[in-house]
């Protein structure tokens, strides 16, 4: 679990000495100081992970206005029965909430794609408003915009990013991009081409919900004002990032966390089971850390995601959406349930954008 601010020096005495960096644990070198909202996280035991579709990973994953997630896999053949062809890209819906979901394929001829490892395009974000699904697609010479308006059966191609946003998410709201703080959407990304090599640093872009599809519709990131009020750029190359993390900036996800009325940021720092959760009041900050570890309890996990439909409505229950933890050695569709323990009177800033 993530250490009180107490318990923090002890730790990082205990660390030294062991060498250990334990599952859930604030490390030591933590970017951004001790979340004061949420002041622990709590990982269900190994043995309660639930796992599906042995042999795929990837899964963004959005909540669908028919009450269903709608995820995408990678390098597999989708949940159970599995399709014939091994996919870079493929569809399914996830039915039910954990440890009672089950997945079921989705075919779209116009939106699966063959290749394997990098050669392959691959969904990194996916995002339903207004019934419409959108998905950024990375390996595709930084990242490509899809869409469809028939809950994934057919897909549209759109526009490609030449500069960053080589790794782009959505960050998600509720139900069919219900409860969002404004009429934009905001897409997040490790800052470079490559969803393969970290960065120094996470950006942000934004776009009318209404002009997803139209790149001259985006703006991008370059700061606060003295207020902390946001500023953006049409000018990609004047972006700056909304999150630095010098060297483990990989994948990234994010979603609204209504009962905290925080942003949580899910970062992968590498393949190899570095990652955390930063939360913040506003979809570019301040962040601070609600936990931070540079080896997770489970090795060689990747991709890390917080469907917003199974958050409990307290806001205590999570469950973690992650690629990894087959028993035969393979990547899975696995899912872990998290504990939260929020700050009895949390620190509220007001919203505003520019």
């Amino acid at each position: 679990m993530r250490l009180s601010f107490d318990k923090i020096i002890s730790f990082c005495i205990f660390t030294a000495i062991w060498g250990l960096v334990g599952a859930g644990s604030a490390a030591c070198d933590s970017p951004y100081p001790p979340s004061e909202v949420i002041t622990e996280v709590t990982f269900a035991p190994v043995s309660t992970i639930t796992q599906r579709a042995v042999g795929s990973d990837n899964w963004p994953i959005t909540w669908c206005d028919d009450e269903t997630l709608f995820t995408s896999y990678g390098d597999g053949w989708g949940f159970q029965p599995r399709i014939e062809t091994k996919l870079s890209l493929g569809f399914a819906k996830v039915l039910g909430f954990p440890p009672d979901f089950r997945g079921v394929n989705v075919r779209s001829p116009t939106g699966e794609r063959l290749g394997d490892g990098r050669a392959g395009p691959k969904a990194s974000g996916m995002l339903m408003a207004d019934g419409v699904l959108y998905m950024w697609v990375r390996n595709t010479g930084n990242s490509t915009i899809a869409w469809s308006a028939d809950h994934g059966a057919t897909w549209k191609w759109g526009f490609r990013f030449t500069d960053s946003f080589g790794c782009p998410a959505f960050l998600n709201f509720g139900k069919n991009y219900e409860g969002a703080r404004d009429e934009f959407v905001y897409t997040y990304s490790s800052d470079g081409p490559s969803a393969y090599e970290p960065s120094d640093g996470v950006v942000l872009a934004r776009a009318r919900k209404s002009k997803i599809a139209d790149r001259n519709a985006y703006e991008f990131f370059k700061g606060t004002d003295g207020a902390g009020n946001s500023l953006w750029t049409t000018d990609i190359k004047s972006r700056k990032p909304v999150f630095a993390y010098a060297g483990h900036c990989e994948r990234v996800d994010v979603v609204y966390h209504p009962p905290s009325k925080r942003y949580l940021m899910a970062l992968g720092f590498n393949h190899e089971s570095g990652w955390g959760v930063f939360d913040a009041p506003e979809p570019w900050g301040p962040w601070t850390a609600a936990f931070h570890t540079e080896q997770w309890d489970i090795p060689g996990t990747h991709g890390y995601r917080l469907p917003s439909k199974w958050a409990s409505s307290d806001g205590k229950t999570l469950y973690l959406v992650f690629s990894g933890v087959s028993a035969k050695g393979y990547d899975a569709f696995c899912v872990r349930r998290i504990t939260l323990t929020l700050s009895a009177s949390p620190r509220v800033q007001t919203r505003s954008a520019r």
